[in-house]
């Protein structure tokens, strides 16, 4: 995914005519993580791209993925934890009011994943397919079981974490 979103980004950037200072700051960044983005050198988290891409007025899915890729087959590795069980893939992304994206993750056991804050109106729904997630969030926690969801807004800040002996998997749409 580093590689396309080195391309996508100095492509959409130079076609809004905008330059990587001017960037960086509306995305809340540094000109510096835009320049070894665009050189496909940085590593930067989910909420990153999505406040660079809000910032170029285009979705995450413009960003990440490759120019030629059906946006219902996207099938691009966005994120990899410590371990080798754990790892997030966008599957495909549909319009909505901005988009939706569908996404497969697997999280080993003792990994834990923190998110930033989404822009107010997103939202996010988890389907647990394979062991026990517990999704921690501002007002508490929620632990599910393979065949449990939760549906929540995501402009809070939130974390997955498996506690579990086994890797934990599960469908992550998010909605905005």
């Amino acid at each position: 995914m580093l590689a396309h979103v080195a391309a996508n980004l100095k492509r959409l950037r130079n076609t809004a005519g905008m330059s990587q200072t001017a960037l960086a700051e509306l995305a809340g960044t540094s000109r510096r993580t835009i320049i070894k983005l665009e050189a496909g050198e940085a590593n930067i988290g989910l909420s990153g791209l999505d406040a660079i891409a809000h910032a170029l007025d285009v979705t995450f899915t413009d960003l990440v993925a490759s120019p030629a890729a059906s946006r219902t087959e996207i099938n691009e590795v966005a994120w990899r934890g410590a371990g080798p069980d754990s790892s997030a893939v966008l599957r495909g992304s549909a319009p909505a009011t901005s988009e939706v994206q569908l996404w497969n993750w697997s999280l080993g056991s003792g990994e834990r994943y923190d998110a930033q804050p989404d822009p107010a109106g997103w939202h996010e729904i988890i389907v647990v397919t394979e062991g026990r997630l517990r999704l921690i969030h501002e007002t508490g926690h929620t632990d599910l079981e393979a065949g449990q969801h939760a549906i929540y807004p995501s402009s809070q800040r939130y974390s997955y974490v498996n506690d579990g002996p086994t890797p934990a998997r599960f469908i992550r749409i998010v909605a905005s």
